[in-house]
Order: structure tokens, then sequence, then C-alpha cells
């Protein structure tokens, strides 16, 4: 389970790193965060974007470690770093395709993938760093909520760019820093929508023991009677995500093909396993 978090965040911080060479930096858009920041200081001291990342993100983590205790998880600062080395290895050391055409479109599908992959990255509770460190240290000192820090500093790196470059290159990473905002907003939706299985079958511990051994997911064992046949019987009710509903119902069928079953979307699913209680 630890490794298929670590390759899935590993896959979300090679997209989003792939959006930003391909897209953004070559176009001066600088979406927030370390990588936009690095955009703005490039344009004053010539270290590339991926040098300046790893010169931002040491800096904020030392500070938030002196100011706010080391509160960050050992994914968080792996997919840091991950992000640092594979934008140096794309634009400096092994240069990948450059896109410099429409600017319009280098927002979009940079965008794109960096949402993609973001979400991907937060959907295995990890981040990249960057504003999120000093959201943490705004958070302590002042109250602000995380959201609205992240957003604020964002947004301020966007204006630098505009000061930095030009108006147009100001008002295009603004837009970015919006559109990346609501694109992972989407993404996460559908990554992390649960469903609900209700299982009525005579073969109930088979599908138990595959439910906690295979799709290590909890099961809960409920006592029914049928309506018309009055039969007592026992229905499993199991919570997982969407993307674990295909292997479920195959192996119900392959367990008892006669089996009985409803999905139905959970809208909210809290506790071990799912959304932290917070």
């Amino acid at each position: 389970m630890i490794v298929q978090e670590y390759l899935l965040a590993s896959f979300g911080v090679f997209l989003t790193a792939l959006g930003l060479v391909i897209f953004l930096i070559p176009n001066n858009i600088a979406a927030g965060g370390a990588s936009g920041l690095a955009i703005v200081l490039n344009r004053f001291v010539s270290l590339s974007v991926g040098v300046w990342m790893y010169v931002i993100n040491i800096t904020l983590f030392l500070i938030a470690f002196v100011l706010v205790g080391f509160d960050f998880s050992f994914k968080t600062i792996y997919c840091t770093f991950l992000l640092n080395f594979l934008i140096d290895l794309f634009d400096r050391i092994f240069p990948i395709f450059k896109y410099t055409g429409d600017t319009i479109v280098a927002v979009f599908f940079g965008n794109l993938l960096t949402a993609v992959g973001m979400a991907i990255a937060f959907s295995q509770n990890a981040s990249t760093g960057g504003t999120d460190i000093l959201a943490k240290i705004f958070n302590k000192f002042f109250g602000a909520p995380m959201g609205m820090s992240i957003l604020f500093l964002d947004i301020s790196i966007g204006v630098m760019a505009g000061l930095a470059y030009d108006l147009n290159t100001g008002m295009y990473s603004v837009l970015s820093i919006v559109l990346n905002g609501t694109m992972i907003d989407f993404v996460l939706k559908g990554l992390e929508l649960s469903v609900n299985v209700w299982i009525i079958s005579n073969k109930y511990e088979e599908i138990k023991d595959f439910v906690l051994n295979e799709l290590e997911r909890g099961v809960t064992i409920l006592d029914v009677i049928g309506g018309y046949t009055g039969q007592k019987r026992r229905m499993l009710l199991v919570a997982l995500k969407r993307r674990e509903l295909h292997e479920l119902i195959s192996n119900i069928k392959r367990i008892d093909p006669h089996a009985f079953f409803i999905v139905n979307e959970a809208r909210n699913v809290y506790g071990e396993g799912f959304k932290e209680l917070i």
C-alpha cells in the first residue's frame, strides 16, 4: 500500500514537472508556488528554475522548522525535491521539447498537466511544498486559513511576474493560478469519489475475506430479513474508492455469480482509509 502511494505520488509529480517544463516555464508563466517564484527570480539572477526551486524550498523548510516545528510528512519532502529534480533534469540536463507558441494554449495545457499531477499527489496525502510551507507559517502566527493564505501568496507571485516581465505575463500568471486551483478541485472530486456497496450472498464469508485481505478495506456485517421470503440473511456493507469498484464487482461475480448487490455513490466518507476528520 505504501509503495503504491509513493508510485502514484511520483507519477503525479512527473506530470506536474512536464506541464511546467514544456508549457509554463518557457513562457514565463508564474503560476504560484516555488516554481512561480523561481521563474520571477530567474529574471534577475540567471540560475535555472530547477536550481532556484532547490534554494527556495530548502530555505522555506528551514524557516518553517525554526518557526513552526517539523510539521511535514516525509512524503511531502520527497515530492517537493522530486519535482525540483525532474524540472532541473528536463530543463537543463536532458532538455525536452518546450512549447513557445500561443500563450493561451500554453496556459491551458500547462495547467491541465500540473493540475492533474498535483491532484494525484494530493490524493496520496502529499504536496509539493512551496507556498504550502509559507501558508503554515501564516496560519500559526496570524491565524490565516491555509486555503486563503496559499491563494494570497500565489496571486502575489503572479503580480510579481507582471512587474518582472510585463503586464501580459502577470495577467496570464494570475489566470493560471485561478485555472489551476479550479482544475485541481475538479480532478480531486473524481479521484476521491467513494461508493457504498451492499452485498447479499450465501458466500458472504468468502467475499468478506477478499475485501479485508485483498482490497484492505473494512466490512460491516448486518443481519437482514427478506421482505418476501422472511428469510434471515447476512448483508455486507463496504465503503471504497470508485477506482476499486471494478475489482470488487469482478470478484463478487467470481465467488458467487448469484450474489445480489447494490452500488451507490457516497458524497463524503470519513475515517481510516478515506478523508481525515479535522
